[in-house]
């Protein structure tokens, strides 16, 4: 019987696995910072404003925007977020 021949399985490249992890930066900071912002308007909803909707949907917008801003800044600057192993960013 022949050996098992080995197929090699090409690495993504370093472009695309910047902008994975650009998305997955953002997906997380959205989700967090419009939890946190939920959070507070549910508070601030429950202790002053007599328990109404709109302010936990006010502190869900803020949250939202302030990830969006991040994210936008971020895919403008084009840095990376975090740094990769291997992956030198040049600067012209």
């Amino acid at each position: 019987m022949p050996p098992p021949t080995t197929i090699s399985r090409p690495t993504r490249p370093a472009s695309e696995a910047l902008l994975n992890e650009k998305w997955d930066y953002c997906l997380s900071s959205m989700l967090i910072r419009s939890s946190i912002g939920l959070s507070f308007g549910v508070i601030f909803s429950v202790l002053v404003f007599k328990r109404r909707a709109w302010p936990a949907l006010v502190g869900l917008g803020f949250g939202a925007g302030r990830a969006w801003e991040g994210c936008d800044a971020a895919f403008r600057r084009g840095e990376n977020i975090t740094p990769s192993e291997g992956v030198r960013l040049v600067r012209s």
